[in-house]
């Protein structure tokens, strides 16, 4: 696909424009339904009021499943917040995904490689903070790089870099195949008129459910990895 994309500098910095728009739809998006959500709470939970806390309840599970401490305390937050940023992310290119004369202005943020590792990096880092903060730094580098012996020093470097590498990976290659391989179904079906077009909707909300259902599970699989990583380096 020849996908156009709108850009623009600032300071000799090149910034993509659909990144920074799906970035923050996504954001506004978790922002608002979040707070329609939780609009007039009320002692016995119903509705939307109940799918929140039981998505609320998931994510604690997550961080109760490995780091049951004060430090999983701590994150059960960040891990909610990072869950449904990264859920709605994911499936935002396949539901309101804006293409205007070949310019593409919003998809899935995560299928653009620097979203996709930066929140990589987000992950692995509060993991290396967090060891240094409650373990100290002589404790961190001791646990980290020179467990459980010190010539296993430079393997242990390079897993921490693999870690970061399969994170940032297995999110960015799983949407942007998904968001791939629906722009050639859309293609297929546009290509012979009523011929095409019909298989190629049966085939597009086909894969729009299959999609959905990876990028839930990418989203999943996201957070646990942080909250893995996280428990490995407080042991």
């Amino acid at each position: 696909m020849d996908e156009k994309t709108a850009s623009f500098v600032i300071a000799g910095l090149k910034f993509d424009l659909p990144v920074i728009i799906s970035i923050t739809v996504a954001m506004a998006l978790v922002f608002i339904i979040c707070v329609w959500m939780a609009y007039r709470l009320t002692m016995k939970p119903t509705g939307k009021q109940n799918a929140l806390e039981m998505l609320i309840e998931f994510t604690n599970g997550i961080v109760d499943g490995n780091l049951p401490n004060q430090t999983g305390r701590e994150l059960k937050f960040f891990s909610f917040v990072l869950f449904a940023f990264v859920f709605v992310t994911n499936q935002l290119g396949l539901i309101l995904h804006v293409n205007v004369g070949g310019v593409t202005f919003l998809k899935s943020a995560t299928s653009d490689p620097l979203v996709a590792f930066t929140l990589a990096l987000i992950s692995i880092g509060l993991s290396h903070f967090l060891s240094v903060d409650k373990g100290g730094f002589k404790k961190y580098v001791k646990g980290v790089y020179f467990s459980p012996y010190a010539a296993l020093m430079p393997i242990n470097v390079i897993d921490q870099f693999t870690s970061f590498m399969t994170l940032g990976l297995r999110l960015f290659g799983n949407i942007f195949a998904g968001e791939i391989v629906m722009g050639l179904i859309w293609e297929l079906a546009k290509s012979y008129g009523i011929l095409t077009m019909v298989p190629g909707l049966i085939l597009a909300v086909i894969w729009m459910a299959f999609s959905f259902f990876i990028g839930a599970i990418q989203a999943y699989v996201f957070v646990v990895l942080t909250n893995v990583y996280v428990g490995e380096k407080l042991e």
